[in-house]
């Protein structure tokens, strides 16, 4: 049967397995979006306001899902505006497939209108970057990249799609499945040699991180952990992939990584690194391990060859799955159970906290959620002070999932939480967002009212860029530049999308608050007063600001 690319290339992605797509309409892939128009129950395509929307909520679609999250935009501006989201799949380590339209075959190279070479624009951010001249490998590429974005290290792909390639005529057979690939698996020896090393430890200890964990892979572990009684931290962002209710899990390392945490990394004897690519927040600067040969004997197991040895040159490196490795271990034995029993004492006690200085206190309202949210919540954020809510003072059961972004991404959790509802309709879905994090992607709002993915979301406004604030105020003590906003009336821009939307003025009010945001059909958002005092948890702005200046004194 004679199709045009457009045809060829929906029907191929839909026989990989592709069920939801984001993007903002162009004029460059008029092609696809009409052939979008016959498939909708089957490859829906939710349409977004801003191109770094759409590419934020294929993101999280990949992290949350394992499945490509898939985005379409158009050429120049709409690329580029796109990129923010590749740029976070590849940190994430998440599976995508951006696809851009193009300027015509007969056109290139001359900068035509919106003309770009996405190959060398995306060429150091994406995992592989393609651009398809021939309608006749529509099917090739697509299922290559496909490939490309789930197995190994999972990340973006981006393609480039020629106008006129789009609108040639083929009789080319479209797709029919996509390839079954087996994760890469260990060598009895490689584990063997693994469990030696774990055996003869004093103090050792499982790092773990990635998206690509099934549940299967997620339970082994974790048995193996409780019944070697070793404790097991999180990469940055990653602690929903471990129950924290278990006695063996211990915290995070990220961004204001406690101090046990960073204790358990420097202290440790032997680290068992899972599915962990060795970011700087989660290593502190590549401080807590020394470069290029750590101190601590490091097993580094990673589905791709390339992560091993790449920052730290490990006592083994194990090219392994992480499902696949861990279901080849059994348990091991050794004189660390007081290690273990600190470790996870210390990650309780980091839930307690003083009265915050602030009419909403975030400290009591993050407690509350813990006892309220059900076991399957979706909790999302973008970037910011006000993240340390989200991601350290919760506690992930098996079910429950956090999407946030490695890559430090304001804007990206109004996005997460919009594909979060779109992939999982029937799930709650808590969207923590500061009021500068929320106005990046705050248009959003209407994509979610369109879809009918209408998330709550948990505003909290202190009129200020607190992150830089913050440094501000250690660096430049009481030289406040560019980091205070006037902001609008969040309640009724909110109610403009359809969402029911209150301010909340005090700790009191928010139980109810979010029980009336919990019955809202149309989503919720509450915005929250935060005074700007209340920056961390544990030292106020004043706090920050008078220490600095008493060093500047000495100084």
């Amino acid at each position: 049967m004679e199709r045009n690319g457009g045809q060829l290339l929906v029907e191929s992605l839909m026989a990989l397995g592709a069920v939801k797509s984001f993007g903002v309409p162009g004029e460059s892939y008029l092609a696809v979006l009409d052939a979008l128009h016959d498939t909708v129950g089957k490859l829906d395509y939710v349409l977004c306001r801003n191109e770094g929307g759409a590419a934020f909520m294929a993101a999280a679609y990949g992290k949350l899902t394992g499945s490509p999250g898939i985005c379409f935009v158009t050429r120049g501006p709409g690329a580029t505006n796109a990129s923010i989201g590749v740029h976070t799949a590849m940190q994430d380590s998440a599976p995508m497939i951006l696809f851009v339209g193009q300027v015509g075959t007969d056109m290139k190279g001359r900068e035509a209108f919106q003309e770009v070479d996405y190959k060398a624009a995306f060429g150091t951010v994406a995992k592989w970057a393609v651009e398809i001249d021939d309608v006749e490998r529509i099917p090739e590429i697509l299922a290559r990249a496909w490939t490309v974005a789930i197995t190994g290290r999972p990340g973006p792909v981006v393609i480039a799609l020629p106008e006129d390639m789009l609108t040639s005529l083929t009789d080319k057979a479209a797709l029919t499945h996509a390839a079954e690939i087996s994760e890469a698996a260990p060598t009895s020896a490689a584990v063997a040699k693994a469990r030696d090393i774990l055996s003869s430890a004093k103090r050792p200890l499982i790092l773990i991180g990635g998206c690509n964990w099934q549940e299967a892979g997620a339970k082994t572990l974790q048995a193996f952990a409780e019944e070697s009684d070793i404790p097991v931290i999180s990469a940055f962002r990653y602690q929903d992939q471990f129950d924290n209710f278990s006695n063996v899990f211990c915290g995070e390392a990220g961004v204001g990584m406690p101090p046990h945490v960073r204790n358990l990394l420097t202290d440790a004897d032997v680290i068992l690194a899972l599915n962990v690519r060795f970011g700087e927040n989660t290593t502190d600067g590549y401080t807590l391990l020394s470069v290029p040969v750590p101190t601590q004997k490091l097993i580094h197991v990673h589905g791709s060859d390339l992560e091993i040895g790449k920052i730290y040159q490990p006592f083994l490196g194990i090219h392994s799955g992480p499902n696949a490795f861990a279901k080849e271990l059994s348990p091991v034995s050794g004189g660390w159970a007081e290690w273990r029993e600190n470790a996870r004492a210390a990650f309780e006690a980091s839930f307690e906290l003083p009265d915050l200085p602030s009419p909403v206190d975030m400290g009591k309202v993050t407690a509350y959620l813990r006892d309220v949210l059900p076991d399957d919540v979706i909790l999302t954020n973008g970037a910011g002070n006000f993240t340390v809510w989200p991601n350290k003072f919760f506690k992930f059961g098996t079910k429950a999932r956090l999407l946030a972004p490695q890559s430090g991404a304001m804007g990206y959790g109004v996005p997460a939480a919009v594909s979060a509802k779109v992939a999982f309709p029937d799930r709650t879905v808590v969207c923590f967002a500061g009021d500068g994090d929320f106005q990046m992607n705050c248009q959003e709002l209407g994509t979610a009212m369109q879809a009918g993915a209408q998330p709550i979301i948990l505003l909290l406004n202190n009129g200020v860029y607190g992150t830089i604030r913050a440094h501000q105020e250690r660096h430049y003590p009481a030289r406040v530049s560019g980091t205070t906003m006037e902001n609008p009336d969040f309640v009724k821009l909110a109610q403009s999308y359809g969402y029911h939307a209150e301010r909340v003025e005090t700790t009191d009010d928010f139980a109810a608050a979010f029980e009336r945001a919990k019955a809202s059909k149309t989503g919720a958002l509450l915005d929250l007063n935060i005074s700007p005092e209340a920056l961390t948890p544990r030292q106020t702005l004043t706090q920050m600001r008078q220490s600095a200046l008493a060093a500047k004194e000495k100084a």
